[in-house]
């Protein structure tokens, strides 16, 4: 991968606005032009290619990755792919595309022998075994508070995985011998016959799993699957300014496998705030005033996410004036904070005192501005 990323609209060169079918149009054709096997005088740089692609349209093929991304770039991403960043065996998760667009190649070459990424890289004509299976991920949805969120928290979760048996080590047993079945290749071939002549078929063979071997002996704990349940808890430090959906994702914490260990997905939840309003970054509470604050002007008390704050009213303020408190909003995951806007709503008190109708009714014949005429709604045609 090149030291500095490149934008993932161009890696695919498709516009910001494309839609879903553009994309996965252009991967198609991007990914078939730096298939390993059709650049043999470059394949490492063709392989380098071909993973910056896939990359990419992980990101871009899935709408709320998308999201995230156009809303934060490369840092709003990469704490899923975690710090070794993307890695194609771990989080792809378009096989089906790449099923399409290699079918034939894929088929010719045994599909159900390896991974995608071997069968798309590796040495097929030497390699005799399949690569170990990496356990499953864990997702875990976590509902914080916009107070959580602005200034980052630290969470304790506790969930089940699967873990390599104590006593066979994850082996699942003791004791190895040759499969009998594929004669320990991992594979067996199946000949068919038709109108169109002979074909031979590839397959990871039923009795070893592809592993080419077979236990002499299965472990009593669990049963030859070389796992177990065990609870687990772990405290979780979830960075300032998260967006629902934004994943934060812990490496290596999820199932057991013997090709390595999954992650947990934690994926945000925001709870619905009894005051503020999201809106990106910002926060937006609606204030009501009286009206001598109104006309006059003066100071009020406007709730934040820290508490109060003293703001002045400019004299002749009206209902729908918004008041920006800059740096009042939600916390930037990229660093700095949104604002909070304070809309401004006249209250209309409707239970008056006689002392209170009686200044009114002097107020109404001293008052030196006469009320407008009608006139068209601004911005209507």
């Amino acid at each position: 991968m090149p030291e500095t990323k490149r934008d993932y609209y161009e890696v695919l060169g498709v516009s910001r606005n494309a839609t879903q079918e553009e994309i996965k149009t252009a991967y198609r054709r991007l990914a078939k032009q730096y298939h390993p096997d059709r650049n043999p005088e470059n394949r490492k740089e063709a392989e380098e290619k071909f993973k910056e692609l896939s990359e990419a349209y992980e990101v871009l093929a899935d709408p709320e990755k998308r999201r995230v991304y156009d809303m934060y770039g490369h840092e709003g991403v990469s704490p899923q792919f975690g710090p070794g960043g993307f890695d194609f065996q771990r989080h792809f998760t378009h096989e089906e595309d790449l099923e399409d667009i290699f079918g034939d190649l894929l088929r010719g070459f045994g599909a159900g022998t390896g991974t995608l990424f071997d069968l798309l890289f590796g040495s097929e004509g030497t390699r005799t075994q399949r690569r170990p299976s990496r356990g499953r991920d864990i997702i875990i949805r976590m509902r914080l508070s916009l107070e959580e969120i602005t200034s980052g928290v630290t969470k304790e979760i506790s969930f089940s995985r699967y873990e390599a048996c104590p006593d066979c080590r994850g082996a699942g047993g003791t004791g190895r011998t040759v499969c009998g079945t594929c004669r320990g290749q991992g594979r067996i071939r199946r000949q068919t016959s038709s109108v169109f002549g002979q074909f031979v078929q590839v397959g990871t063979c039923p009795d070893c799993g592809g592993g080419g071997e077979r236990l002499k002996e299965v472990c009593r704990r669990c049963n030859g699957e070389g796992m177990v349940r065990q609870s687990r808890t772990l405290k979780v430090k979830i960075p300032a300014g998260v967006m629902p959906g934004m994943p934060v994702v812990l490496n290596n914490e999820g199932h057991w496998g013997p090709g390595g260990s999954g992650d947990v997905v934690i994926e945000i939840e925001e709870k619905e705030h009894p005051l503020f309003v999201r809106e990106g970054d910002n926060l937006i509470v609606e204030v009501p005033i009286s009206i001598p604050v109104a006309v006059l002007g003066g100071r009020i008390r406007v709730p934040t996410l820290n508490g109060f704050k003293e703001v002045e009213v400019p004299a002749g303020t009206n209902t729908g004036m918004v008041l920006r408190l800059r740096g009042q909003g939600i916390k930037r995951f990229e660093g700095g904070n949104g604002d909070l806007l304070v809309k401004i709503v006249i209250h209309i008190p409707r239970h008056l005192s006689q002392k209170e109708r009686a200044l009114y009714r002097q107020l109404t014949e001293v008052q030196s501005e006469p009320v407008p005429e009608p006139r068209k709604p601004a911005g209507q045609k």
